[in-house]
């Protein structure tokens, strides 16, 4: 039931991606501007949120194992409040709520600086359109303190067949720049030494607001940040990497990393994905990309298994994983979802062959990823660490420039620090061998 405002503790977990884990941040700096305990511990809390994510199946499986497990818990605790926010409620609240009436409160995309509000039953002014935060906005971090997710728009323009953000989000909506560098300048000024930049498609950054240019004139601005060390795009598309975006990446503190979904490689699912970048394209972009950044580490992410995906179009896929020796891929399961215009296309490839499939295509990348570790083997590394680990004899994990976090691999620090030096953010390692998709280093002296 919602609340009256009284010395409350809430507990929020954070299901999907990290532009979900942005609006996460957001409501937990808004419960404790607003006076909340907070806790990590839901059997310890007053109130129960769960930011959910509605993109595929499996995500929304997830989001429902996580109402019931909240709704058991207020089974044993009636003074619980359980309430559920996000991207799945936005998509499915009508149906959610018929089937979870014991829910005390929902939240859309469009609201979560409203959170208080809605769990203290009081009333607001429900937004438009989805939630776009802004300098002021208050905002917890979750992450290592050495490192952050840094938001820079809302929704998606894009059409892609097989994608229901748009129909989640909105069309793309950028901040303005200002917003964005102040937010930046408040990072770096707390210790923050990596952000990364993430939306929907980074590379589409200002062209709602009419300026095409408008994430290589954010990254100059962003240069300038004092504190920043290490500048990361995620989530680009590969038809908008143009020659002044590789351009800027050579400034140093811009990761030389591309984080762009070619999907697919063959040339008739692409067109039913709604996407313009076949194989053959993809492979010269990789090439250009690598003779304008020769240390350039790129990620793609691949789906299997969509509609009309037979032998012949999936052998084309694992032949271009091969020539294209990406230095990292995620493979997805294709999933229809309803309201998209793949939904039509129905859902012929098996399941079992879908799964077949994507570990067909990660046991190559595995291949690929052990041929090129190999190429840091006693080199030294920057490494990105969080400075409040322990440090005495533990294994400290931390990531290199070409490794994304939560998503690449990690590197894993031997043997503790050199004595009589305290642990700093971002430390020079040797490395001194590979561990699957990770690297095992230690400390120079």
């Amino acid at each position: 039931m919602p609340l009256s405002h009284r010395r409350l503790t809430a507990a929020l977990t954070s299901y999907g991606c990290a532009k979900n884990l942005v609006d996460s941040e957001v409501m937990l700096g808004c419960l404790r501007r607003a006076g909340y305990h907070l806790t990590i511990r839901p059997e310890r809390a007053d109130v129960l949120i769960l930011n959910t994510c509605g993109f595929i199946r499996p995500a929304r499986d997830e989001a429902e194992e996580a109402i019931r497990s909240a709704l058991a818990l207020k089974l044993k605790e009636r003074n619980k409040t359980v309430l559920v926010a996000g991207c799945y409620v936005e998509r499915c609240r009508a149906d959610l709520e018929r089937r979870y009436p014991e829910v005390d409160v929902w939240l859309g995309v469009k609201d979560f600086d409203h959170i208080v509000e809605a769990v203290e039953g009081r009333p607001y002014r429900r937004g438009r359109k989805t939630f776009l935060l802004g300098p002021e906005t208050p905002r917890l971090l979750s992450t290592p303190r050495s490192w952050a997710y840094l938001k820079i728009s809302e929704g998606c323009s894009h059409e892609c067949a097989f994608c229901a953000i748009p129909m989640i989000k909105g069309p793309y909506r950028s901040r303005s720049m200002s917003s964005i560098i102040v937010e930046a300048r408040k990072l770096g000024a707390r210790g923050v030494k990596e952000i990364n930049l993430i939306s929907q498609d980074t590379t589409y950054f200002g062209r709602d607001r009419g300026r095409k240019d408008g994430l290589v004139a954010l990254l100059r601005r962003l240069i300038e940040v004092p504190g920043i060390g290490w500048i990361r795009m995620l989530y680009g598309y590969p038809e908008e990497v143009t020659s002044d975006l590789l351009d800027v990446m050579k400034e140093d503190k811009i990761c030389s990393y591309l984080d762009i979904p070619f999907q697919h490689s063959d040339r008739r699912l692409l067109r039913a994905m709604k996407r313009a970048m076949e194989g053959k394209r993809a492979l010269r972009l990789i090439e250009r990309a690598r003779r304008a950044l020769p240390d350039v580490a790129i990620r793609t992410s691949l789906v299997v298994g969509f509609p009309g995906e037979g032998k012949r179009e999936f052998a084309g896929l694992k032949e271009f994983v091969r020539e294209a020796r990406l230095d990292h891929l995620g493979v997805f399961i294709y999933s229809p979802e309803k309201g998209t215009d793949a939904f039509a296309l129905g859902d012929p490839v098996p399941e079992k062959t879908k799964i077949r499939r994507r570990e067909e295509i990660m046991a190559i990348q595995s291949e690929i990823v052990a041929s090129i570790q190999r190429k840091y083997l006693h080199e030294r590394l920057a490494v990105l660490i969080d400075p409040s680990v322990a440090a005495a004899g533990a294994l400290i994990v931390g990531r290199a420039r070409f490794q994304a976090p939560e998503v690449d691999g990690v590197v894993l620090v031997e043997g503790g620090l050199p004595r009589g030096r305290s642990l700093r953010a971002i430390e020079q390692v040797e490395i001194i061998s590979t561990a699957g998709y990770d690297l095992r280093g230690r400390f120079i002296e």
